[in-house]
Parts: C-alpha cells; structure tokens; sequence
C-alpha cells in the first residue's frame, strides 16, 4: 500500500501527484424474494435499502430484480460503473436460473435464440435458454433486461415462471456462499 502522506511515487523519475477523489464503494448484495430494488418506497414495503441501511455511505441499485426475484443485486455509489453496466449499447450479459411450471425443451431454447416479438408488442433480443437436467429447469442469458422480460418470454410459450434467481451480470457472479440479505 502507499501512504500519499509519507512516500513518493514516481514514473520513469517524474513525481506522480495524487488527487483526491470520492471514494467508490460496491456492494454485491445477494437480494432475496420479497424486497423492492428500490432505495426508498413510498408503500413501505421492504426494501434493499433496507439490508444495507449501516453502510457509511449512501448507495444505489444497479439495474433492478422484481420483487419476487433474487440473485446478484451490486449496490453502488460509482455512477459512470452503473451506467456503464445499464447503457443498452453495452448489452451486459446476466444469467438466471429459471424454474418454470411445464417443461422446457429445445423449441424453446430455438424461440429465445431467433428473438421473440411478445403480444404486447415487445420486441425482445436474442438470448440464451439452456434446459438443465431437470426439465422444468433452464439458465437464460439476456443482452439486455427489459420489465420482467424473462417472465414474459416464457408466458409467451406457455410456461410461466415459478423461481427466479440472477446469477451474473457482466463479469459478476453471484458467490454461493454468500447468504441471501
């Protein structure tokens, strides 16, 4: 570690100045159901804020998981990070896994690869649907995350969604250790 206050940092001879900035905080925040991604909520409904409401500095969701959703949530006061992982020019990867009341098969791996166009008229991208060994089971990757996209893709094929948990998002994984809250 460097102490800016005692040493001297230098490249190729010439003194490297330090500047002080903000410091970044993140948090990856394993949100279980029945929490709103949200930092405050008007209906007084349980909260992430609420999990992280001893952390010294004041931060925000990055993207969001639907109240009967859980998974990776980071938690950041690092806005260009956060825009960075949202912009939908980036198409940041997240994976789920999906339990749903049905059985998946190839058919519906092969609708989420083409894209799908949803009654509603949303037009989603590509993704991935790979069916585990359990066939009411599959893991979704999406390039882009539209209102409970996942679950209306599925609607769409007859299979509604009963569990579902991100697991990555970007470079992110969700540790298995780490205990839900």
């Amino acid at each position: 570690p460097i102490d800016i206050r005692r040493d001297i940092v230098a490249i190729d001879g010439e003194r490297v100045w330090f500047q002080k900035k903000k410091k970044n905080y993140y948090v990856m925040l394993h949100k279980p159901r029945g929490y709103v991604t949200t930092m405050s909520d008007e209906k007084g409904r349980r909260s992430v804020a609420d999990l992280v409401a001893d952390f010294p500095v004041r931060l925000y969701p990055v993207g969001r998981l639907d109240k009967d959703t859980e998974g990776l949530l980071l938690l950041t006061n690092d806005g260009p990070l956060a825009h960075r992982l949202l912009a939908p020019r980036h198409h940041v990867d997240k994976t789920y896994f999906v339990r749903v009341d049905g059985e998946l098969d190839g058919a519906d791996a092969a609708a989420f690869a083409a894209g799908m166009m949803l009654e509603d008229g949303l037009a989603c991208l590509p993704a991935g649907l790979e069916v585990l060994e359990q066939p009411d089971t599959a893991l979704v990757t999406l390039h882009e995350g539209k209102y409970h996209q996942i679950k209306r893709m599925l609607a769409a094929r007859g299979k509604p969604v009963v569990y579902l948990k991100r697991l990555t998002m970007g470079p992110l994984m969700l540790d298995p250790a780490l205990e839900r809250g």
